[in-house]
């Protein structure tokens, strides 16, 4: 914060909120707001449902209500809380990318503070404090990452000729819950048949053929601390084509891998990525983006930034953690084929921290 000449910080991200002070709630998706100042002063607006909750589960002492009615205005309240921490004339930063603070309610905030301080977009501040994990945290992925190789297997032992991809995704679920996890930030993409070429959750279901090619993508939690994974399986006789696809996404996940490791870029793992593809004659079937960084998420993603893409400049750093997937949805051929994994970068080779099969996942 005094590097970016900030006086004190307005949260909106319930990520920032449970990542400084423990604070862990759904109650964002109601007006909320964290004030953090430079001098160490905390405030938390929020309303009488999470009164209890966030004095329970936070550090925080001051905790303020707004209260629900026809009229309300939590931004006149929040202008209150500044005012009160001699915010006046002070340069405040605003998370201003976070779920819970709507297009309306960012108008009704800035509304609220104009003319009290000068208000700057700091959306990124804490998340890029949270791109390098702690030990402890990394710890909490370490754990998240063996319940998702818990949920491959129980995948595997529920994808069968005759059943439904839902039978499948209960299973999967009661395994992530049994296993001590925590429910994740998004629901799971799973298909089977033409579905099998989404690449995000619908609704309905579909009967899993002697023929097919289920995609997976599922992820486990802990303390919200999230890893990801990405997988086919496949029933009845692989096809050829299956094969070289499955190879393709193999030899592009390790390509990534290797160059997942602290001074290089995130621009340098998606050339990794695109490299593979085009050697393998899979560019046209690729997608634009193979991965981004987790950690802490609530819904409705689990998905952080940065997003592996062309050119992204950020440098990796011992301690961040990314899932990186290798995709391949062919519009020529219907076939589906991918391979993802959650990883920790380290000052040397990476650590994956979930594994998923190199070779075609075959029932």
């Amino acid at each position: 914060m005094a590097a970016a000449e900030l006086d004190g910080l307005v949260l909106f991200r319930q990520e920032s909120m449970f990542y400084l002070t423990g604070y862990d709630s759904s109650g964002y998706s109601m007006f909320q707001a964290m004030y953090l100042g430079l001098d160490g002063g905390l405030t938390l607006l929020t309303r009488t449902a999470d009164r209890i909750q966030s004095r329970e589960t936070s550090i925080v002492e001051d905790i303020q209500i707004w209260i629900d009615e026809e009229n309300a205005s939590p931004g006149l309240e929040l202008r209150r809380i500044l005012k009160a921490h001699g915010c006046t004339n002070q340069r405040i930063g605003i998370e201003y990318h976070a779920y819970g603070l709507t297009g309306q309610r960012a108008l009704m905030v800035n509304e609220a503070l104009e003319g009290l301080c000068r208000i700057v977009d700091a959306s990124d501040l804490v998340r890029l404090v949270r791109l390098v994990k702690s030990d402890l945290e990394l710890e909490y992925v370490r754990t998240s990452g063996r319940i998702c190789d818990a949920i491959l297997q129980t995948s595997i032992t529920h994808t069968q000729p005759g059943s439904t991809v839902k039978t499948a995704y209960g299973a999967m679920m009661n395994t992530l819950l049994s296993e001590g996890g925590d429910p994740t930030a998004s629901r799971w993409p799973m298909g089977a048949g033409d579905a099998a070429v989404f690449c995000r959750y619908h609704t309905g279901d579909e009967v899993i053929a002697q023929q097919d090619q289920v995609v997976f993508e599922p992820a486990a939690a802990y303390r919200h601390y999230h890893t990801c994974m990405m997988y086919n399986i496949l029933t009845g006789t692989v096809d050829p084509r299956h094969q070289a696809m499955n190879e393709t996404c193999a030899d592009a996940l390790d390509a990534c891998q290797e160059r997942l490791t602290a001074g290089n870029t995130v621009g340098d793992l998606y050339a990794a990525h695109a490299e593979a593809m085009q050697a393998h004659g899979f560019a046209d079937a690729a997608l634009s983006a193979c991965g981004y960084s987790v950690g802490i998420s609530y819904p409705p993603s689990w998905m952080d930034w940065p997003m592996i893409w062309k050119d992204n400049p950020q440098v990796l750093e011992a301690g961040m953690v990314f899932f990186l997937h290798m995709i391949l949805l062919d519009d020529r051929t219907g076939l589906s084929m991918c391979i993802g994994e959650t990883a920790i970068v380290t000052d040397g080779a990476c650590q994956p921290v979930n594994r998923i099969p190199r070779a075609v996942i075959h029932n």
